[in-house]
């Protein structure tokens, strides 16, 4: 399910900033709308900005310049118990000596709602998550998996407008965490509630996200759709981060509109999307994703370049061949098992070929 942006965000962030000691900004100029039951993911590496953001928007952090706008209403001095927003922390932060139901009660306590509504709420946000069974017993008889769908539907049980996630998946081992990514994206789709989801992990912001927003510095880079994301990104930042990148040093050669000629190691010669709209002369990077190279099988293909083979990584489905184009440049090449294992084998020269839209041309 995609959310379609509306003309009137959930959720707007105006001009904010934010500093710890008056000097430093961890935000900086944040712009950003946040729609009516979309799944927005903040996506960066630690230190970017991203949980701040989700801070400032909970009310746990204000913001030292600029506003934060839910549906209109001006949020910066709005307590974090006023705003019915729900709250998901990696470390569950469930109460140790209440029951699981006694944990749902309690935000619906502090919100007077009756005896009898609070009860059907609890058992309606324990079915959502397949916990209708384990009401009476406490957190610490339950798994780290378990503890995590509790939290989730303490924070859904008082119907809020926005659920916001700090990286609630992080304590889980691989195999739950990829599991929990499918049960929330599908719970998403079935109640239609804003979810705000902070993560450093890409392949996660992909696997949910309706859209996803980047922080490098305290700056968002791009906010896109996942797809579009990872096939345009914007900068070789967001190349790098998002997925698997390989980034080729060169020079602009010449530019033909939205295209450009750039001459990387040895002298090779490939055509790109000229991204950034640089100019002969400038040096830039090709980056190219390691699925969009493939052996050459025709001699007259535009983009073709030589290159040697020297290992590779045997990954269950996949293998990874890294090859060289000079000793000191490197890259890798994704293949499925069933490609000739000559063009495989150690120390061979290979032609390569990638279409020309799956080249992207930045700045270094």
């Amino acid at each position: 399910m995609s959310a379609a942006p509306t003309a009137e965000p959930l959720v707007r962030f105006q001009g904010v900033q934010k500093s710890y000691d008056g000097t430093h900004l961890v935000v900086r100029d944040l712009n950003l709308d946040i729609y009516p039951g979309e799944f927005l993911s903040l996506l960066g590496p630690s230190g970017s900005g991203k949980t701040t953001c989700l801070m400032m928007l909970a009310g746990f952090e204000s913001p030292t310049g600029g506003d934060i706008f839910l549906e209109g209403r001006r949020l910066n001095d709005v307590p974090p118990h006023h705003r019915n927003l729900g709250m998901v922390f990696q470390n569950y932060a469930l109460f140790p000596h209440m029951t699981v139901e006694r944990n749902l009660d309690y935000p619906l306590k502090v919100r007077k709602m009756p005896a009898q509504e609070r009860s059907k709420r609890i058992q309606d946000a324990l079915a959502m998550v397949q916990m209708q069974d384990f009401g009476k017993r406490y957190p610490a008889q339950l798994s780290g998996g378990q503890q995590q769908r509790i939290a989730l539907a303490r924070a859904l049980v008082f119907q809020p407008k926005i659920v916001l996630m700090d990286e609630p998946l992080g304590a889980l081992d691989k195999q739950l965490r990829e599991h929990m990514q499918l049960e929330l994206k599908a719970l998403h789709r079935q109640l239609g509630v804003t979810f705000v989801y902070v993560t450093h992990d890409q392949s996660e912001a992909l696997t949910m996200s309706n859209r996803i927003a980047v922080f490098n510095q305290g700056i968002i880079q791009q906010v896109s759709r996942a797809d579009t994301l990872y096939e345009t990104p914007c900068n070789r930042f967001v190349a790098g981060f998002v997925g698997d990148s390989n980034q080729f040093p060169g020079t602009v050669k010449s530019t033909d509109g939205e295209t450009c000629q750039v001459e990387i190691a040895g002298g090779q010669v490939l055509h790109g999307i000229n991204v950034q709209s640089l100019t002969a002369g400038s040096p830039c990077i090709a980056a190219i994703r390691p699925e969009r190279i493939t052996p050459s099988s025709d001699g007259s293909a535009i983009n073709q370049f030589q290159a040697s083979t020297i290992d590779e990584v045997y990954l269950g489905d996949h293998v990874r061949l890294r090859c060289q184009i000079t000793p000191s440049e490197t890259f890798f090449v994704k293949m499925p098992l069933v490609a000739d294992p000559g063009v495989r084998a150690q120390g061979r020269q290979v032609r390569l070929q990638v279409a020309r839209e799956h080249v992207c041309i930045f700045q270094p």
